[in-house]
């Protein structure tokens, strides 16, 4: 199980001004696909993302992508139309993947308005993504999302979270 980040660790939206952490979470619990815009291995995953994300939409639960070792325009960049879609955050120094002790890019992190982690998953494990992403449908009451589905990529470990 991952650390619980440092809420206040500032990241930059595309295309607006920098909050901390603790900001994002006032509201909702946050969804967020954490990825290397350095690497292919997140790439590659962009799609299927994008899909899981888009099943928490609706929820109550703010969904997001957050790209490591960047700043907002190299993001947005990274993310293409995506940026335009999904809420992306830029974190340039990797701060929330080195206070959450994530080993490997790309994940999915799910956590809780205190900041506690209710979910992680890391490179692209189908059955760990499906449990973290149950884990926040059923703190929601909301459907899951189907993980893997076709079209997505076959499993892979991922790249370092902090290289």
């Amino acid at each position: 199980m991952a650390n619980a980040p440092d809420l206040t660790t500032e990241l930059q939206p595309v295309g607006g001004d920098p909050r901390p952490l603790e900001e994002l979470l006032t509201t909702f619990p946050l969804a967020a696909v954490v990825v290397d815009p350095y690497t292919h291995e997140s790439s590659w995953l962009l799609d299927t993302a994008r899909r899981i994300l888009g099943v928490f939409r609706g929820a109550d639960v703010r969904v997001a992508f957050l790209v490591a070792g960047t700043d907002a325009e190299g993001a947005a960049s990274f993310m293409g139309p995506l940026a335009d879609e999904t809420l992306t955050l830029a974190d340039p120094d990797r701060s929330v993947a080195r206070s959450m002790g994530l080993d490997s890019l790309p994940a999915f992190i799910a956590i809780r308005q205190d900041g506690s982690v209710l979910g992680t998953a890391e490179g692209w494990d189908p059955a760990a993504w499906r449990d973290a992403a149950a884990a926040l449908a059923d703190m929601t009451s909301w459907s899951r999302p189907e993980i893997p589905a076709a079209g997505d990529p076959a499993p892979y470990a991922g790249t370092a979270a902090l290289g």
